[in-house]
């Protein structure tokens, strides 16, 4: 399996990144342990999972996921052998934050339900105006120095605040995000290519894009209004119908088919061969959906492909 470095984090993945979102939420936790050796086994290596999911399914409270993949680890021994991101600062009910001491403690928080004593890649999840730069980083250094934490990344920045925490670690000799996860994909590009790119190729910046399939929409499963109750997540499609969504399928539809391969693997092997991207992120909730995402590694889309899809999706 292809390994590829993961900005300068020292970290190697494997192309695609398992999101962990599903875990407690959509999936138990023994079908959890069913895909994740699927996964492993597959020879992919990165998780990413965050303190908060899922806390939106009644009665969970955060941390769900966390501890299905702690369990996981620790049933399986195979700690060292995995990558695995999570994330702090997302509204755990008291509001987005990234205050020193809110980090230092939710650190410990999730070290715990990952039955680990180290977090290869931990991320702020959103941006907290009201807490200076500098205070969050000085968490990190704490946590790095300690051990805790090898490499820390950025999630849902905007361009203008990504250099601005970057241009602090380096005035102030703090540590550095050394990777971003934005929203990325065949149908949303430029929240992404408009500036936060050009920030992540001239920093060295490792990128893992999540809604890589935009909910599903670009798994060619919604094409009406008639399909949105296909699955939990219908009712975020709603937006993707449209001219430029349906020209988007369409060009997915024909590389697909040229290629012997299917509208979700074409969209996610677009995704890993654009240059800023690291590996995107995608989940499954069952052995089917994850030997799909598993083949998008695989594929080879040569120059006419890509440039079928990139004018299909031009915004």
């Amino acid at each position: 399996m292809e390994r590829r470095k993961l900005g300068n984090t020292g970290l190697e993945i494997a192309p695609l990144v398992f999101g962990g979102n599903v875990f407690g939420w959509t999936i138990d936790e023994p079908t959890s342990f069913e895909i994740l050796d699927a996964f492993t086994n597959a020879g992919f290596n990165c998780i990413d999972t965050a303190d908060v999911y899922s806390n939106w399914k009644p009665g969970n409270k955060g941390g769900e996921s966390e501890t299905v993949i702690g369990n996981w680890l620790k049933k399986r021994g195979n700690r060292e052998q995995v990558i695995i991101a999570t994330k702090v600062g997302a509204d755990m009910g008291s509001g987005k934050n990234l205050k020193k001491q809110y980090i230092l403690k939710a650190a410990e928080a999730s070290l715990k339900r990952l039955q680990t004593d180290y977090i290869d890649l931990y991320q702020s999840h959103y941006d907290d105006p009201e807490t200076p730069l500098d205070e969050t980083l000085e968490a990190y250094e704490t946590l790095i120095k300690a051990g805790k934490v090898r490499a820390i990344g950025a999630s849902n920045f905007t361009a203008e605040r990504l250099e601005a925490a970057l241009k602090t670690s380096e005035e102030k000799n703090l540590p550095r995000y050394q990777t971003l996860q934005p929203e990325y994909n065949l149908y949303a590009r430029e929240g992404f290519e408009k500036a936060l790119e050009t920030v992540c190729l001239k920093n060295n910046l490792g990128v893992i894009p999540y809604f890589s399939l935009a909910s599903g929409f670009l798994t060619g499963k919604y094409r009406s209004e008639a399909d949105l109750g296909k699955s939990q997540r219908g009712g975020g499609i709603q937006k993707y119908l449209n001219e430029r969504g349906f020209r988007i399928l369409k060009a997915l539809d024909e590389v697909a088919a040229e290629l012997n391969a299917t509208p979700a693997q074409v969209a996610l092997s677009w995704l890993m061969h654009r240059p800023a991207v690291t590996a995107p992120i995608a989940s499954a909730t069952n052995r089917n959906q994850l030997n799909e995402l598993i083949k998008a590694a695989e594929l080879k889309l040569n120059k006419a492909a890509m440039e079928k899809l990139d004018l299909a999706s031009v915004y």
